[in-house]
């Protein structure tokens, strides 16, 4: 019987078919379990490359902290005065700290300085209206008890004028986040559609962002860092609220925080976030304008209309001098 007679056999070909059909139904059920699990391997590739950015960010963090560390330390004998008296536990309240990192002020030299200054700046104020009013006599005709008293009532100005510059440098500074914060989330936006995730958006709007503000690109910065290191993403998160102490950077905040938990699009979010903050900006500019012409009665008062009348009555007092 030759090759071809048995190639062309039809009970040759039913065995070989049949072969080839097992071998098929074989490799099909066994291939998954031989083939290596490609899927884990990238897996744990990108889970090695998100542990190096950490570690990369981490690293940045810690020369930063320890360059604002050698920056900020507090002199010795600031800290050694405070430290004798205990003023830490005295004068620091809770929200001392929280308050001190809304002005853009952290670490320890701040604190130390601002407790510092509560106690020195009233027996300075003292000494310089006793100087005032007994050295150069300036209200010599009052009784000294009085001079005194007055004296000391200036040097309370010494005690809250540390509190009130802190209040200020804390409107100054959510003024500046406010005017720029909405178009920092636009750029966001732009970014996240594009493809980059949070933490990279972040950090190209803090680079991006830092020629017209530089407290907006601190807080993005911070934020970036905090996430890369951070356990709870979320904490990272309200802790970027907290440092501003604005409604609208919190708004954010929750928008981004109900973005990672509940998977709702984080695109979407950060355009209606930007559409509110632009709303409360606007909203600032307008009771900015509203407020300006009651503070513009009295200067108008005292200096225009004194001018006014002198302009008008002028020429006929003038002419009334020159008859008689």
């Amino acid at each position: 019987m030759s090759l071809t007679q048995i190639l062309l056999d039809p009970a040759f070909l039913a065995s070989m078919l049949a072969a080839l059909a097992v071998g098929a139904t074989v490799m099909t059920l066994a291939g998954p379990l031989v083939a290596p699990d490609k899927l884990k391997s990238r897996m744990k590739s990108v889970s090695t490359e998100r542990e190096q950015l950490r570690l990369r960010e981490r690293a940045r963090l810690n020369e930063k902290e320890k360059q604002a560390h050698l920056r900020s330390a507090p002199k010795a004998n600031v800290q050694r005065f405070v430290d004798k008296f205990n003023l830490r536990k005295h004068l620091e309240d809770g929200e001392l700290k929280d308050r001190l990192r809304m002005a853009g002020m952290r670490g320890e030299a701040p604190l130390y300085m601002f407790l510092f200054m509560r106690i020195a700046l009233p027996p300075i104020v003292f000494l310089v209206a006793v100087f005032y009013f007994f050295v150069l006599g300036v209200y010599g005709e009052l009784p000294a008890m009085l001079r005194l008293a007055i004296s000391a009532g200036i040097s309370l100005l010494g005690f809250f004028g540390p509190s009130i510059f802190l209040t200020n440098q804390i409107k100054k500074r959510q003024m500046e986040i406010q005017r720029v914060f909405p178009d920092a989330l636009d750029l966001m936006l732009i970014c996240v559609e594009s493809g980059m995730s949070i933490e990279q958006a972040m950090r190209k709007v803090s680079e991006e962002v830092g020629q017209r503000s530089v407290a907006v690109a601190e807080e993005f910065a911070l934020a970036t860092a905090e996430l890369s290191y951070l356990q709870d993403r979320r904490v990272a998160y309200e802790n970027l609220a907290k440092r501003t102490g604005l409604s609208g950077v919190k708004a954010v905040t929750t928008a981004l925080i109900q973005a990672e938990r509940y998977g709702t699009p984080l695109a979407h979010a950060l355009r209606v976030m930007a559409q509110e903050n632009r709303d409360i900006r606007m909203a600032e500019a307008e009771k900015k304008a509203a407020a300006l012409p009651p503070k513009l009665t009295v200067p108008m008062i005292v200096f225009f209309l004194p001018v006014l009348f002198v302009v008008i009555l002028g020429p006929a007092a003038i002419k009334v001098m020159a008859i008689q």
